[in-house]
């Protein structure tokens, strides 16, 4: 696993506790924020995900 990986892991468990948080508390602004910290985490990941093809597919070619 690589460091986009984790940071987007770390993101959006982040991301649905303030999710949680706002929803419990009332609070659409911290509701909102925590999707949007997920869906940061999401990207994270899938920047990870493509970096781990790429390297895949440029050690098959060597």
């Amino acid at each position: 696993m690589n460091k986009d990986k984790m940071k987007g892991k770390g993101n959006e468990a982040a991301g649905r506790a303030r999710q949680a948080a706002g929803a419990i508390a009332g609070n659409e602004e911290m509701h909102v924020e925590g999707h949007a910290q997920e869906m940061k985490g999401k990207g994270q990941g899938m920047m990870g995900e493509m970096k781990d093809k790429t390297k895949e597919m440029r050690d098959k070619m060597k």
